[in-house]
């Protein structure tokens, strides 16, 4: 999980949640894409199955001002 900002404004913030195996990047969610994408075959699989999961969806999106934006006065 990480935070990726230019100010402390909400719209310039971006939450990044990454799932890696092996220490290779398999999928991740983007708070300004909205939903996991896939870079390797099982990640792409295992994206599908986690965009459908529109709680989960929702719950992520919301951590860019729960998580980020609380936190960006502390990194800026």
């Amino acid at each position: 999980v990480r935070c990726v900002f230019n100010s402390s404004e909400l719209k310039d913030i971006q939450f990044i949640y990454s799932d890696y195996y092996n220490k290779l990047e398999v999928a991740r969610f983007d708070s300004n894409v909205g939903k996991f994408v896939g870079y390797t075959a099982a990640g792409v699989k295992n994206a599908e199955i986690w965009n459908k999961d529109t709680s989960q969806i929702s719950a992520l999106r919301a951590q860019r001002e729960a998580y980020c934006l609380y936190n960006v006065g502390v990194y800026y």
